[in-house]
């Protein structure tokens, strides 16, 4: 069945909470050739939407007004397809009383070694509404030449001469419990340097002028290294090749498609299809460390360093 008018809501609040939707969102779309497609998400994961030729409209959603957002959305246009990410606050409710075919749980019995993006995939090739043939499962970034002319430009300046594959590191995360310890970025900054390898921070700017020089990046054969947070996932879909540390999350259902290095894998208080009920998850009181997340205390920086030069290979 071919559908006209479809919604997709995605109301997580994580900008990589969006990036692993976008498979789902163009799979969508090449479903179905001449739809009106519209997302309805947060800022600032919005922006990166803004131009995707996939995308007819984008609309914003305030944080605390969500259930509001939905129902302008609605008023707006009704659609024939709604699907949503997310569940809380009635939402899945208020798409089904619109009356059109709804999508409403991408999360259903997710078995723990599943990615999250391919299950969202699955389940809406199951559901009908979307054709696997017409997928790309890996999540990609839409620029215009003149932004990743910008990106180029930007990153030719925080290299300066060198013409060495660069990395970018990531040490910043949403939430202290993915962060990976401050001495641990310094030991490997040290290793890096003298590898002779050319290492930056990210710029300053909006996310798709990140994005940009993310593609820059992976067009000169560099890396970036980074937690399970939102701009590493950027980076990976914007054509950057991706170090990516995973402490409380488990790589094998939040993995990037890249290199990952597990802290502790077998740590006894991870729960891979229910994350934000782990002990550590909101305050990032580990009970294996009084003083930090020892999962991700436990990845050595020598070992990133060696992923990471097999990156720059």
């Amino acid at each position: 069945m071919r559908f006209a008018e479809i919604l997709f809501v995605d109301l997580l609040g994580g900008i990589g909470d969006l990036v692993i939707a976008l498979p789902a969102i163009h799979g969508l779309a090449a479903s179905h050739p001449g739809a009106r497609l519209r997302v309805l998400t947060h800022e600032p994961g919005a922006g990166l939407l803004r131009g995707d030729p996939a995308v007819s409209a984008v609309r914003v959603a305030r944080d605390g007004a969500e259930r509001e957002a939905v129902a302008a959305a609605l008023a707006e246009r009704r659609p024939d397809l709604a699907v949503t990410t997310t569940r809380y606050g009635g939402i899945p409710d208020l798409l089904r009383d619109c009356g059109a075919r709804c999508v409403t749980d991408l999360w259903r019995g997710p078995p723990p070694d599943e990615l999250i993006g391919d299950r969202y995939l699955r389940v809406l090739s199951g559901e009908g509404v979307l054709d696997r043939s017409a997928v790309d499962p890996v999540p990609r970034l839409w620029l215009t030449a003149g932004e990743r002319a910008e990106g180029a430009r930007v990153l030719a300046a925080l290299l300066g001469p060198s013409r060495r594959r660069p990395v970018v590191l990531i040490p910043e995360a949403g939430m202290v419990v993915k962060r990976w310890p401050e001495r641990r970025w310094k030991e490997l900054t040290v290793i890096l340097d003298n590898l002779g390898v050319p290492v930056v921070a990210p710029p300053r700017g909006s996310l798709r002028q990140l994005a940009a020089v993310f593609a820059e990046v992976g067009r000169r054969g560099g890396a970036v290294v980074g937690g399970d947070t939102g701009p590493l996932r950027v980076a990976a879909a914007s054509g950057a090749r991706t170090v990516a540390l995973f402490g409380p999350t488990l790589a094998g259902r939040y993995g990037l498609g890249a290199t990952h290095l597990q802290g502790l894998p077998d740590c006894p208080h991870r729960r891979p299809t229910a994350i934000t009920t782990q002990v550590c998850w909101w305050h990032a009181d580990c009970p294996l460390s009084p003083t930090e997340p020892a999962c991700m205390a436990d990845i050595p920086a020598a070992a990133v360093a060696e992923a990471v030069v097999r990156n720059l290979a």
